[in-house]
């Protein structure tokens, strides 16, 4: 099934609000909906235009898989308590963990957080609450990705011939599928939220796990999510799409103090994109790179090489795995 686009210089984004909190409704009847709030732009605008639709019957969850940024769960639920959406913190992280325990292949560990995100955690809470939809926000550009065997999309069924309903027990709802980020952030301006929701940076749905090369153990996870808070700090200024700290799967020769430190090595990517579809990397002034390196190799413990990314998106991709 083809899925036309609204370019977001087309989008009328009143009307396309109206008709869309008009087809959850009808869809959903008197029951109950549910959706999983990662913070992100997309999930974030989903959040907004159930809770549109359906008030109180719309039930959002914060699913905490340990994959997050530091503070990223409770600074979510606090956002959006700001704007009167009530949003419940689920602790899932030991799930998530034992589901890609030693697991090493980018698509079977994609697979698995899919798969325990979906069916186990989500599907619990599905069954708990005796909702029949959940409300996510699958965009085109994650369509492409998946059809055209880029990289699996944790939120695409349907186009690989998976149903939800047999699959997990619930209908799914995509009411973004038209749109790419730009279309979507316009839409979460004209719904009246925070610039700083509508405006975030692009994070993935699996989280810090896209970030690793290799097996995803809480420790690796910790140091990426140090590595990807000093990236953050450094870079808040600097206008690009998206950016990122990736840790490496190999140990490197280093030298500290005289002696030889086979340590870690973080890969640094900062990207100027419209959509997502292609992608430059930013061209960062050598001294803000060399103040990145300095402060990953001085704060983090292990780490003695880091490097920045220079492919374009084709044939790199943004994140790494």
């Amino acid at each position: 099934m083809s899925i036309e686009e609204i370019k977001a210089s087309q989008l009328d984004a009143e009307q396309f609000i109206a008709e869309k909190v008009r087809e959850i409704a009808d869809a959903v009847g008197d029951g109950v909906a549910i959706n999983a709030l990662s913070g992100g732009v997309d999930s974030s605008v989903v959040t907004m235009l159930g809770h549109r639709a359906l008030g109180e019957r719309l039930l959002s969850y914060f699913v905490d898989n340990g994959l997050m940024r530091a503070g990223e769960p409770e600074q979510t639920v606090a956002m959006f308590a700001e704007v009167g959406v009530h949003v419940e913190l689920v602790a899932a992280r030991d799930q998530f963990f034992a589901a890609i325990d030693g697991v090493t292949d980018p698509e079977e560990k994609r697979e698995a957080i899919t798969r325990t995100f979906y069916h186990d955690v989500f599907g619990g809470l599905v069954r708990e609450s005796g909702a029949r939809y959940l409300l996510q926000g699958t965009i085109l550009t994650d369509i492409d990705e998946t059809v055209a065997g880029i990289k699996r999309q944790h939120n695409v069924f349907e186009q690989l011939g998976i149903d939800p309903q047999e699959a997990f027990g619930y209908r799914i709802l995509e009411p973004l599928v038209q749109l790419r980020k730009a279309g979507v952030r316009k839409i979460g301006q004209a719904l009246g939220l925070p610039t700083k929701i509508w405006d975030r940076m692009p994070f993935p749905g699996p989280g810090l796990a896209t970030r690793i090369i290799g097996v995803v153990t809480p420790e690796r996870v910790d140091l990426v999510r140090k590595a990807t808070a000093i990236l953050e700090s450094e870079l808040a200024e600097i206008e690009a799409f998206q950016y990122m700290a990736i840790l490496h799967e190999d140990r490197v020769t280093g030298s500290r103090e005289g002696r030889r430190e086979f340590g870690q090595q973080i890969e640094v990517r900062c990207w100027d994109s419209v959509d997502a579809r292609t992608a430059r990397p930013t061209r960062l002034p050598w001294e803000l790179l060399e103040k990145l390196s300095a402060r990953m190799v001085g704060e983090l413990p292990g780490v003695v090489s880091v490097t920045y990314n220079i492919a374009t998106k084709p044939p790199s991709t943004m994140e790494v795995v």
